[in-house]
């Protein structure tokens, strides 16, 4: 279940309307209908923790692996960050499309991945940033 399905059927089993869970999360009416209807995720994990904790479920509930990863991509690289992560997402289910691995190893192969990603960027920071930035 993704990120917009998880905040709708979490609202409703609350029982309230979206107006009420844009004013607890301190986020505009538009936000949470773009929310729902998956044209939009939040930009940084303090939203997600805020609808968490106004929806009573963790944070965890509200986010995948891979939304995770790009969250945390998107807070530390900004938005060309987000958007590397989500490649390699979208690359990395291309290429399980109709395969046989099974779910344990598709975690992992995510997990090596990622972690793959950070390593990068921190050598990256260290080898490209300028002296008087360090």
């Amino acid at each position: 279940m993704k990120f917009a399905e998880k905040l709708r059927a979490a609202r409703l089993k609350m029982g309230y309307t979206q107006t009420q869970l844009a004013e607890m999360a301190h986020v505009s009416l538009r936000t949470i209908i773009n929310y729902e209807k998956g044209d939009v995720y939040p930009r940084k994990g303090e939203t997600y923790a805020t609808l968490a904790k106004a929806l009573n479920v963790p944070t965890s509930y509200l986010l995948t692996e891979e939304e995770e990863f790009v969250v945390d991509a998107a807070e530390q690289y900004g938005a060309r960050g987000a958007a590397q992560a989500e490649e390699i997402i979208a690359g990395f289910s291309g290429l399980c499309a109709g395969g046989t691995l099974s779910e344990e190893d598709k975690d992992a192969v995510m997990k090596a991945l990622q972690d793959i990603y950070w390593e990068s960027k921190a050598r990256n920071v260290q080898k490209y940033t300028p002296k008087k930035f360090k």
